[in-house]
């Protein structure tokens, strides 16, 4: 068996020896193009592209894929890029997947190599200066093409009909002429071409989409706008006459028909609206966050502040106008994943109950920012306050939480190896936070669903120093009291202590598989310290462990040991519990049994 491991092995590094040339050389490729790109281009917001940094985590707004080998996006909206991008720079990023060069001062043509990368999905040029004709050779993979408010002349592009993707195509505020091509709509579900000098008919394919689509452009024609019918009136009159008799009897038998397909039309159109309200924020925008719009300041509107190490560049505009998911309601507000492209998710949480002014909020996430990002903790990206909004950006974890997995489907997943492979994750998060932020320092709200799971089924501290910041009037009443040390329901503050005592209780969910907290279907709460000290006080300790580990064999000392240590964890006095450092000391040494 050893000699087939090491065979195994040998063969994997010879593979991996074998390609890792090419990898270099593609990653080393695309460097080289995006150098050529920022020498060519002046920005006022001067780029930390160095070719001394690594590409994948150093360079500001470029993204690269899960192998770190090549660049998959470049997320450079409002940093004052001027001038002209050269051909063979952008062009060359044979990757590429998404390109957001938004609100800048680009002018002159687009290179015709950008709309031709094989891997293109995004391209959002809006608010430049773009003139001349669109380039006719588009990738096949193209679904978003956004170049509205531009300078863009000449016709739409024929070609741009056979992209079998296209979900969303923005041409308003140019100046494009001639017809409307009639485009693969299988997907389509954005389409703006207002303001521009286009001509013709509307295409019938493209007839379900609003009045908003096509207006100021005075030459078009052709549901929804007016109709396309040359015929004069004088004309019209004598065919009446000549034919009133056999209309009116079609008309009579009709008339019926035309109700019934007039409501279809309109019921068809409140489907359409609702679909298309689904599929942005900028729709959304308008009824859900209009306090929002009306409770920010001009001046307000983009000072976004970025922690330190976060590689995005994205503004408030970008937020509201990407496609969002609502992911659920928690302690300190409502939860938000944004998809800013193909490529890039986040996390947007709108804060409630903040109880510090402005100046104290950004003091406390400057403290909050410098610490240090580690591996178990999901790191914050931007915060934003004002009167009546408070946001903030954290990093999307798409495995979610261990609340969900082990209460939802995924529950039979987590064996006794991956809950104390969870544990040793959260206990390094905290102890992490305890360690960096100053004795001071805490969590606040350790519990199950704050607690996200990676790919490798780690465990990922999220929602860090935010408590704090809380109106925390009546935690006697919060959903979370499960979790909290007595200290803590008593006097509403929380130590590193009462983050040991939240963790002690984390681990005695993990054992015992039930939780400290309501449960949709399972209102009755279980105080799990007192019913964990109970059964083991009359000596029924295998009747604390959860029944999905009961079927494990061989790990039952190792169990009973990660009891005794919660067990120390959640002690009733707070200089009786040990620091997260001892904490972990402990859980590996059951690792090592």
């Amino acid at each position: 068996m050893k000699l087939q491991d090491l065979r195994a092995t040998i063969f994997f590094l010879l593979s991996l020896l074998a390609i890792l040339p090419h990898i270099i050389a593609n990653l080393d490729s695309d460097k080289h193009a995006l150098l050529q790109f920022a020498v060519s281009i002046p920005h006022l917001s001067k780029l930390n592209w160095n070719s001394a940094l690594s590409i994948c985590n150093s360079w500001i707004g470029i993204t690269c894929n899960k192998d770190k080998t090549r660049v998959v996006a470049i997320h450079l909206p409002g940093v004052g890029l001027t001038g002209h991008i050269p051909a063979n720079s952008i062009g060359k990023l044979d990757a590429l997947q998404v390109l957001n060069l938004r609100a800048n001062n680009l002018n002159g043509n687009l290179p015709s190599d950008i709309l031709s990368i094989p891997s293109l999905y995004s391209i959002y040029l809006q608010h430049n200066n773009f003139s001349g004709d669109i380039p006719v050779s588009f990738s096949s993979t193209l679904g978003v093409i956004d170049f509205s408010f531009n300078s863009f002349t000449g016709q739409i592009p024929p070609t741009i009909k056979n992209l079998p993707r296209l979900s969303m195509l923005n041409l308003k505020f140019n100046s494009l002429s001639g017809s409307i091509p009639n485009l693969d709509v299988s997907r389509l579900s954005f389409l703006n071409l207002s303001y521009n000098m286009l001509n013709g008919s509307v295409p019938y394919s493209l007839r379900k989409f609003p009045l908003s689509s096509f207006v100021g452009n005075s030459n078009l024609c052709g549901t929804p706008l007016s109709s396309c019918s040359s015929r004069s009136p004088s004309r019209k009159g004598d065919n009446f006459k000549k034919h009133s008799n056999e209309i009116i009897i079609p008309i009579a038998i009709g008339g019926p028909c035309v109700i019934i397909l007039l409501v279809l039309f309109i019921y068809f159109c409140y489907i359409n609206k609702k679909v298309n309200n689904n599929t942005s924020m900028v729709e959304q925008k308008n009824e859900k966050l209009e306090d929002f719009e009306n409770g920010v300041q001009d001046s307000e509107k983009n000072e976004l502040t970025f922690f330190k190490g976060c590689s995005y560049n994205f503004d408030l505009e970008d937020l509201l106008s990407a496609s969002a998911d609502f992911l659920g309601k928690g302690s300190y507000g409502t939860a938000y994943r944004v998809s800013l492209d193909e490529v890039s998710m986040i996390v947007v949480k709108r804060l409630k109950e903040v109880r510090v002014v402005k100046k104290e909020f950004e003091q406390h996430m400057d403290i909050v920012g410098k610490i240090k990002r580690h591996p178990n903790i999901v790191p914050f990206l931007a915060c934003y306050y004002s009167k009546d909004e408070k946001l903030l950006v954290c990093e999307y974890v798409p495995y979610g939480s261990l609340s969900s997995a082990l209460y939802g489907n995924g529950r039979t997943r987590l064996d006794w190896d991956t809950r104390l492979k969870v544990c040793l994750g959260a206990a390094k998060g905290i102890a992490h936070i305890h360690s960096e932020g100053g004795t001071k320092f805490t969590h606040g709200n350790i519990k199950a669903s704050n607690i996200l799971l990676t790919r490798d089924l780690d465990g990922c501290i999220s929602d860090f120093g935010l408590s704090p910041l809380m109106n925390h009037t009546s935690i006697k009443n919060n959903k979370a009291v499960g979790y909290h040390a007595p200290e803590v329901i008593e006097t509403r503050k929380g130590t590193q202590k009462s983050d040991v005592y939240s963790f002690g209780v984390l681990v005695l969910e993990l054992l015992t598989g039930k939780s400290p907290l309501p449960l949709p279907g399972h209102e009755d709460v279980v105080n799990l310290p007192r019913w964990v000290r109970a059964v083991v006080k009359e000596e029924w300790t295998a009747e604390v462990f959860d029944a999905v580990l009961m079927k494990y064999h061989n790990i039952q000392e190792e169990m009973v040991h990660m009891l005794q240590i919660a067990l120390l964890c959640v002690a009733k006095v707070p200089d009786m519990r040990p620091s997260m450092g001892e904490v972990i000391k402990m859980i590996e040494q059951i690792k090592h049994l």
